[in-house]
């Protein structure tokens, strides 16, 4: 199959929940992953980032594309 995302993170499907029309489905995260960030270092700097620092990462997208290979 053929898709447009970069981003994969493997994962396991937890839960499905159908609608009439729409399903919920739910996804454990099964492998480690590494996230990165793009920021100026204005922002990197107000926010005081140093390594070891422990912080919350929001993830902005408009989609998560279940991919079954």
């Amino acid at each position: 199959m053929r898709y447009g995302a970069r981003n994969r993170i493997t994962a396991r499907v937890k839960s499905v929940t159908k609608g009439d029309v729409m399903a919920l489905v739910k996804f454990e995260v099964t492998v480690p992953v590494e996230m990165a960030s793009v920021l100026t270092v204005e922002s990197a700097e107000h926010l005081g980032l140093e390594v070891g620092d422990e912080v919350r990462l929001v993830v902005k997208a408009i989609h998560v594309l279940p991919v079954k290979e």
